[in-house]
Parts: C-alpha cells; sequence; structure tokens
C-alpha cells in the first residue's frame, strides 16, 4: 500500500488548468506513475484523458437518478446533488492496456483520476472501484506485488485535490476505498536515467507428444517468456561497470549503462530429451533495448529489478501485438473464410509438431521517443509501419499536443525480431533438429537449408571411396607379396 503519494505539481497544475477551463462536468483517465517499494510511496508523473470511445463519446457522463417513480419529499440527509457517474469501464480499461505498452521500466498505470463534484464522487464509490480494478487487469504491474490502485478525485466544487488506496479484492465495497496523503513536488527532476542492450538466447526443445498444453506457436513463446523471466530475475548486473550492491544508490546525473549477466543452469533441453521424443529446437534470440527511471532515494537495485521487467514486458508485448492483428484480421475475414473449402492458419495460430512447411513472422521493433522532462515512451512497429504510427498513437493515447520531431526518436534495435522455421518433418531427425526463431541475419538463413539437403551424397562418397582405397591396398599388398616369394 502506498502510504504517501507525490505528484509532479507542473504536469498536475497543468491538468487542474486545462479542466477548470474546458467546463466539463465530468472526465476520468489514467495516471502515470511508479510504486516503490522501497520508500513505501507512489510517485505521480502525469495524467492522461481517456479519448473519445468509437462512437465519439466520452468515457464517462453525469447520469440523474430514474424519476418515473415520482417526485420523493427531499429530507436534511438527502444531498443537494443526487447525479452518479456512468463510466465505459470496458473502454478505459482497453486505454489502460495500450498505454501501459507505452511506458518503459519503473513507469506504470498506477491507477485512475476522475474530475467531478464532490457529491457525484460519493455516488459513484462502487462504479469507480470497478473501473480501477479493470484498469488494474488490463495494465498489469509486474515488479512487487501491489494489490491496491491509486484513486485520485480532482473536485471543482470546492476545489481540491484527494487521494484514496483502491483495494482489488473481488468483493467490491464502499470500505474499498482508504484515503492517503498526497501533495505535490518536483518529481520528474530526481528521476535518474538507466539503459541496457540485452542480448538473449532461449531454446526449449520440441517434443513430439502432442498432448502437450503448449502446442501452439503463440502459445510456447508465451511459455518461453515466462521461463525466461524466472531465470532473469537471479541475474546478476553490472551498472556503469560495477557490480550492483543491493543498498546502493546513485547521485551521479546522465544515462547510466546496465549489463545484465545471466547465471549457467542445468542444461534443461538436455533433460528434456531424456524424458521424451524430442524432434525440434525452438531457438529464440535477439537483441532488446531498455530504458528504466528510478527516484534518487531509492535503492539502485530497484533499477535492475525494473529493467528486468521492462524486458519481460517488452517480448510479452511484441507477441500480443501480434495475436492482437491475427485476431483482428479473423474477425474481418470470417465471411469469407467460411465459405472456403480450406484456410491457412495465421503463423501465431500453427501447430508446431505437425508443420509441414517453412514459415516466417516478424517482430515488431521497439522505438523511442521523449515525453516529459527527458522520460522517453515506446512504441513498436510492424516493419511496414513509419514514426509516423508512433506520433499518432502518442497524440491519441498520451494527449501529446505538440508536434513530435522525428529526429528525437530513437531506433536502437536496428534489425528486426523474426521467427522463422524449415521445414518441420525435415528436421525431426535423431539429433540435432533445429527450428529457429532468430533475429535478423542468422547464420542458420544465410545457407544452412542447403547445405543440409546436400550433406547427405558427400558422406556416401566419402565411404565409397575409402572403401575402393582400401580394398586397392590389400590387393597392391598381396601383388607385392607374391613378387617378392
Amino acid at each position: 500500500m502506498a502510504k504517501a503519494v507525490i505528484g509532479e505539481e507542473t504536469r498536475l497544475k497543468l491538468a487542474e488548468d486545462r479542466l477548470s477551463q474546458s467546463a466539463l462536468p465530468s472526465e476520468v483517465g489514467l495516471i502515470i506513475g511508479k510504486f516503490s517499494s522501497a520508500l513505501g510511496r507512489a510517485f505521480l508523473f502525469d495524467l492522461v484523458p481517456t479519448p473519445l470511445n468509437d462512437s465519439g463519446e466520452p468515457a464517462c457522463a453525469l447520469t440523474e437518478p430514474d424519476k418515473k417513480k415520482g417526485p420523493k419529499p427531499k429530507s436534511k440527509s438527502e444531498p443537494a446533488d443526487s447525479s452518479s457517474l456512468f463510466i465505459d469501464k470496458d473502454w478505459v480499461a482497453e486505454h489502460a492496456r495500450q498505454v501501459s505498452r507505452m511506458l518503459v521500466g519503473g513507469m506504470n498505470v498506477v491507477g485512475l483520476y476522475v474530475w467531478v463534484s464532490d457529491a457525484a464522487f460519493k455516488n459513484s464509490t462502487i462504479m469507480l472501484c470497478q473501473t480501477v480494478k479493470g484498469v488494474a487487469d488490463a495494465a498489469p504491474v509486474l515488479e512487487g506485488d501491489w494489490d491496491e490502485r491509486l484513486l485520485l478525485h480532482i473536485c471543482y466544487s470546492p476545489r481540491r485535490w484527494s487521494c484514496r488506496n483502491c483495494s482489488l479484492s473481488s468483493n467490491i465495497t464502499s470500505s474499498s476505498l482508504r484515503p492517503c496523503d498526497f501533495k505535490m513536488g518536483k518529481v520528474l527532476t530526481s528521476l535518474q536515467t538507466y539503459k541496457c542492450m540485452y542480448n538473449f538466447n532461449i531454446r526449449l526443445p520440441i517434443l513430439r507428444d502432442s498432448g502437450s498444453k503448449f502446442q501452439t506457436l503463440s502459445d510456447i513463446l508465451r511459455h518461453v517468456i515466462s521461463v525466461h523471466a524466472k531465470e532473469l530475475t537471479g541475474a546478476k548486473a553490472l551498472i556503469d561497470g560495477k557490480l550492483v550492491v543491493e543498498s546502493e544508490s546513485y547521485s551521479s546525473d546522465g544515462v547510466h549503462e546496465v549489463e545484465l549477466l545471466i547465471p549457467f543452469l542445468n542444461n534443461r533441453s538436455i533433460e528434456a530429451c531424456s524424458q521424451g521424443d524430442v524432434v525440434g529446437l525452438l531457438s529464440f534470440s535477439g537483441l532488446i533495448c531498455s530504458f528504466a527511471y528510478l527516484n534518487s532515494k531509492e535503492p539502485i537495485s530497484q533499477a535492475v529489478t525494473d529493467i528486468k521487467g521492462d524486458i519481460i514486458k517488452s517480448l510479452q508485448s511484441r507477441l500480443d501485438i501480434i495475436c492482437d492483428e491475427v485476431d483482428a484480421d479473423s474477425g474481418n475475414n470470417h465471411d469469407e473464410a467460411s465459405n472456403e473449402i480450406s484456410v491457412e492458419k495465421p503463423v501465431p495460430q500453427l501447430v508446431l509438431h505437425t508443420l509441414r512447411k517453412g514459415c516466417s513472422l516478424p517482430f515488431p521493433k521497439r522505438v523511442f521517443a521523449p515525453w516529459l522532462a527527458g522520460v522517453y515512451v515506446c512504441d513498436y512497429l510492424q516493419p511496414s509501419e513509419t514514426v509516423e504510427v508512433f506520433k499518432d498513437h502518442c497524440m491519441e493515447l498520451l494527449s501529446m499536443k505538440a508536434p513530435m520531431d522525428v529526429s528525437t526518436i530513437l531506433e536502437p534495435e536496428k534489425e528486426v525480431l523474426s521467427f522463422k522455421t524449415k521445414s518441420f518433418f525435415d528436421l525431426a531427425v535423431p539429433s540435432n533438429s533445429e527450428i529457429h526463431v532468430m533475429e535478423g541475419k542468422s547464420k542458420v538463413d544465410g545457407g544452412g537449408e542447403s547445405s543440409n539437403s546436400k550433406s547427405v551424397k558427400p558422406g556416401h562418397i566419402n565411404v565409397v571411396v575409402a572403401g575402393l582405397i582400401l580394398l586397392l591396398s590389400v590387393l597392391v599388398g598381396f601383388v607385392l607379396f607374391f613378387l617378392k616369394g
């Protein structure tokens, strides 16, 4: 639980001025910030309003009680304002899910803010708690065990700010909200930047057993990422060339370079080979650029934790984007596909142990752009997309008004992560079968297929030649022996 909440005063004051000038009766949006387990605090970076839905309507609106039953006599205990909030919870949750992908290490969707009168807020606590829980489910915080989110109320009558912790328990009641200390201060200027260029190489055997719960490519990759997340937890880190000490803190400015050292593990692939019929090997490798932001009072070990979480979230986000596009395409082509006799499945839905031909699947590339006070946000671009897509996402999802300078966009991942396979049955031999998920120009892609297909004939020729040479040597030996005799 966050015992104290500190908001960036420049950004929160700008949001307050915008809301007061808009004359809106209500507004809902996301809180972008950071939870600090070591300090027991939450830091708020900015407030991002939820955009209009597909129908062009706002995500929340004030509603009046049903008056069909006739007017009721007013009592002293009845509030003067009986209006309450209606919130499109699914739309707010979807906004949170997409914004969460654009945040790097140490930054999360930490809760919800609402601009509404005090009476309407009190009449809508259950609706607000349900919306906060939906946001938490759509944009989970991977670092730490945070079972609460923040609900920030900006009241315009009278004008005041108040913050509450909202419990994420399944049983939501009016007691799910608990007040916490809130104040404004300088948050963004106290952040330190950490950067990591992480090379990874994950290998997993593919078994002939079709009863495994991980059959499709997307299921297997999700399993690989979750396994690697556990392995990454035990990695040591070097920051600016020095081994990280748990309680140490950094006070220097600039970008700190982080290098992760993965410990040697038991060869799980060999163990799996002895337990089942291995018909392939999945290799997932590449280069990921990761950023993380740390408050100057937090221990340096938190930066390492945030970098590790950002790497895993980046892999998950890329796979989610691919699967989202597949689901969207299959939904749009449902009617057409139903009239066809045979429709080929998209690559993420392929079942590997039945794969009979090669396939390829490009992964989105991660790009970065400056957001607030030098803090970066990111996006993932497909090979066919340009940075203009990134600019549109920033304006739509993060409400960035100023046009983005293309020259400020960072593209450190020069080569696109891609998935490639050879024919699975060509590789299903007793040993050394591989299914490759590699980045860019791998050694196998450079000609491994042609060399494998032609390696059998030279082997047979060498054996025959060796046999002929041996036979000829024996005959020559016998001839020389009889001549000497």
